[in-house]
């Protein structure tokens, strides 16, 4: 049998999901982060699964998404995008914590998962936060500079101008430098690692994904097998059974 909970550190609410008999026991803890427009309860099924193979999930609500929402539209919310990666990275720090308080993780095996903008939180996390034992991107991204630029040419082109001058545009670029995994990939330290694209994904582009899998093959060399990429030949944006079934196997080898 599995139990939710509804909990709050701060001002995040999350879920917390266990099995029932060992949900006030020290487990292997995994972080869930949902995607743009998403919410908490939506990676559900996901935490089904690691919580049958033993694993204890945290799925929090991002800001300006779920209990936090703000009601902001989705064109005003994708002005918010990096500040709500950045905000959401700095904030795993604070579930970890609350997990290490209560004694609820095991043995300091700590794991990190995300879907879409979760995925993209999860690699700039992964350069962040050393204690992150294992990964799982799905449909995520560690370019955080070049997914800028593509997104300001996106927004400008269809509507015309940004909200903000180019001085402070650079100065947000600047910023999200600090989390960008792809100028900094010796932080994985040979850290388990799977990536789920789809080849067709129209939303977080695949190239980038699978160029900067390609760069980081060297930093792997004597542990080829803690670093994956399964690619979703037809697949766009959107997690097939077989890539939930493929990180649940991840966690479960390697956490």
């Amino acid at each position: 049998m599995i139990t939710i909970e509804e909990k709050s550190v701060e001002h995040i609410e999350f879920l917390q999901i266990a099995k029932t008999v060992k949900i006030n026991e020290p487990l292997p803890a995994i972080i869930f982060i949902h995607g743009f427009t998403s919410a908490k309860e939506h990676n559900l099924h996901y935490s089904y699964y690691l919580a049958e193979k033993g694993f204890r999930v945290l799925l929090p609500d991002c800001l300006y998404h779920g209990s936090r929402s703000e009601k902001l539209d989705e064109r005003t919310l994708s002005f918010q995008f990096w500040k709500i990666v950045t905000k959401t990275i700095d904030e795993i720090s604070l579930l970890k914590e609350y997990l290490q308080e209560q004694g609820l993780v095991e043995n300091g095996r700590y794991g990190l998962a995300g879907t879409s903008m979760g995925g993209i939180i999860t690699l700039g996390a992964m350069r962040r936060y050393a204690w992150i034992r294992a990964a799982v991107s799905l449909m995520g991204s560690p370019v955080y500079e070049q997914l800028a630029r593509l997104q300001i040419q996106y927004i400008e082109k269809k509507h015309g101008s940004l909200p903000i001058t180019k001085e402070q545009l650079e100065e947000q670029i600047e910023h999200i430098r600090q989390y960008d995994l792809s100028q900094q990939p010796d932080k994985l330290a040979e850290r388990p690692l799977l990536f789920w694209h789809g080849k067709q994904d129209n939303v977080v582009p695949y190239a980038p994904t699978y160029k900067f899998y390609e760069s980081i093959l060297p930093h792997y060399e004597k542990n080829e097998d803690k670093l994956q990429f399964i690619s979703g030949e037809l697949e766009g944006h959107k997690v097939t059974r077989e890539g939930v079934l493929k990180a649940t196997e991840w966690f479960d080898k390697y956490l």
